[in-house]
């Protein structure tokens, strides 16, 4: 199995797809959650601030298709 750590923008975007495609590939995902950012979502007159939809990515993520973890401790033990 190959690895894959994954960091970028957006966290709701292209991080969400690369990391669910790379996992149903068969790679071993490693998602670092502070090396990603995103934005506020809208939806009708409410706004969904940046990081409330940043945890809200990382939560789906976490588990069933990435290990999810902040930079440090990924360096601590990759």
């Amino acid at each position: 199995m190959k690895n894959l750590v994954v960091a970028g923008m957006m966290t709701h975007m292209c991080v969400d797809a690369s990391v669910r495609q790379a996992s149903d590939y068969g790679f071993r995902v490693t998602l670092l959650a502070d090396a990603c950012a995103t934005r506020a979502q809208k939806w009708g007159e409410e706004t969904v601030p940046a990081r409330q939809v940043h945890l809200a990515f990382l939560a789906a993520l976490s588990g069933a298709y990435a290990r999810v973890l902040d930079t440090d401790t990924y360096l601590e033990n990759p």
